[in-house]
């Protein structure tokens, strides 16, 4: 039986999402299948993104910028939105699609530290949604 996929959405898929792909893949990837999409996508990845993840051992392999106009969202059983920002218009309504808001601020453009708080906070949620940990650790 397939894994069910999980989408993880925010604004440029630079930093945030891309980590929640990368994590998710590390921390659970036996249980679920990650991908990753931004409203806006940047194009590229940021390299402090590459660099907080490295810090923890955690592979970026696969990993690219990309738009949600990209995804076939009928394939995700869950979609998480890390941005603040609605998704209205963007998603199409579909009762079998779970979305899921969890805002996390975005480093895009601040220093590591502001990075790793963020890989720190996406963590923790990767932990307590898909893998169903108390204490995430590293």
């Amino acid at each position: 039986m397939p894994k069910p996929k999980v989408l993880f959405i925010c604004l440029g898929n630079s930093c945030r999402s891309i980590m929640a792909e990368a994590l998710a893949r590390h921390r659970c990837g036996d249980r679920w299948e990650p991908a990753s999409a931004g409203i806006n996508p940047l194009g590229f990845v940021a390299p402090e993104t590459f660099k907080v993840l490295a810090e923890m051992g955690v592979s970026p392999a696969g990993v690219y910028s990309k738009s949600l106009s990209e995804i076939d969202l009928r394939e995700y059983r869950l979609v998480i939105n890390l941005s603040s920002h609605s998704l209205q218009g963007l998603i199409p309504p579909d009762d079998a699609l779970n979305l899921l808001p969890r805002p996390v601020p975005d480093p895009y453009g601040c220093g590591l530290e502001v990075y790793r708080r963020s890989r720190d906070a996406i963590l923790q949620l990767i932990s307590r949604e898909l893998c169903q940990e108390e204490d995430p650790g590293p």
